[in-house]
């Protein structure tokens, strides 16, 4: 269900992240520091904070468990793209 009962902040973490997908979820709050709290221990890709429409184009989008892996958008989904590489010089 998009909206859910809950008596507790436990009780509503448990309910939204036994899903098996993780694209977007929303939390609605007038305090801001349980808003952050909550959202920190969400398991989605993305997570709207009194917003109801997070995306833009410089964030990242993408989703936990069976919404995807990766991100595209942003300085984060050009790094899936990227290969990394160490070079040690020892200098004499």
């Amino acid at each position: 269900l998009p909206i859910q009962r809950f008596s507790t902040e436990e009780e509503a973490l448990e309910l939204a992240n036994k899903s098996r997908f993780g694209l977007a979820s929303y939390v609605f709050t007038e305090s801001l520091s349980r808003g952050i709290r909550v959202s920190e221990k969400l398991e989605y890709g993305i997570v709207g904070l009194n917003d109801g429409g997070p995306a833009t184009v410089q964030a990242p989008f993408g989703g936990f468990k069976e919404s995807g892996l990766g991100r595209e958008g942003g300085h984060f989904g050009i790094e899936s793209f990227l290969e990394i590489k160490y070079i040690s010089i020892g200098i004499k």
